[in-house]
């Protein structure tokens, strides 16, 4: 399977968590919100850890049919 993440900005509270969790992943953008780094890739595993280990819950993951995964 290929998942892939979006990210609530609205809903990011700038945690750090996954910046610091996958620095070569996420950065905070100039608003101090989580962005990702361009063409970035991580595992459907480590997606879904990223995911359910977000305080606010700003980051979604879909699958390759665009429907969101439940994590």
């Amino acid at each position: 399977m290929s998942f892939r993440i979006e990210i609530e900005t609205d809903d990011c509270m700038s945690s750090g968590k996954c910046v610091a969790d996958y620095p070569g992943v996420f950065f905070f953008d100039d608003e101090e919100l989580a962005a990702l780094v361009p063409d970035a890739r991580l595992t459907d595993e480590e997606i879904i850890k990223v995911a359910r280990n977000c305080p606010s819950r700003a980051i979604l993951v879909f699958d390759e049919n665009n429907d969101q995964v439940d994590t």
